[in-house]
């Protein structure tokens, strides 16, 4: 079974800087393509990043291009999520997960590029519990 875990949540200031980290156990985190996640408060799941397995092609969603950097170790068997300058709005919880399905899916441009490149969450079938990340001052 493919376990992953969250870690770096947690209270920040408008602004500020936080680094999730991912860590992976019963599999080799560059076979398979990783994506991190997040759940505003009475929102849906929404995907954020992405980054290929074999390619380690990176990709980001609009509204944390130029803010967010996802990034892999593969000695450590390890993806972060490297989040600066950030707003309020980026408050939830954060996931990543693991990418097992790739459907084939047409996805239209709507103003975005993400899902055609990054699939949608039900591609991802190994998720971790989430860590929390609030921005507040």
């Amino acid at each position: 079974q493919l376990h992953l875990v969250e870690s770096g949540g947690g209270l920040v200031q408008p602004g500020g800087s936080l680094r999730l980290s991912c860590t992976a156990s019963g599999f080799t985190l560059n076979s398979y393509g990783i994506g991190w996640f997040r759940q505003a408060p009475g929102k849906g799941r929404e995907g954020i990043s992405c980054i290929g397995g074999s390619d380690g092609i990176k990709y980001y969603e609009n509204s944390v291009k130029g803010r967010f950097t996802i990034s892999r170790d593969n000695a450590k068997n390890m993806v972060y999520l490297q989040m600066n300058s950030l707003k309020p709005e980026d408050t939830g919880v954060y996931y990543c997960a693991v990418r097992t399905v790739y459907s084939g899916k047409y996805y239209p441009y709507s103003g975005s590029y993400y899902p055609a490149i990054c699939g949608e969450s039900s591609e991802y079938t190994d998720w971790g519990p989430g860590t929390q990340v609030t921005v507040s001052s």
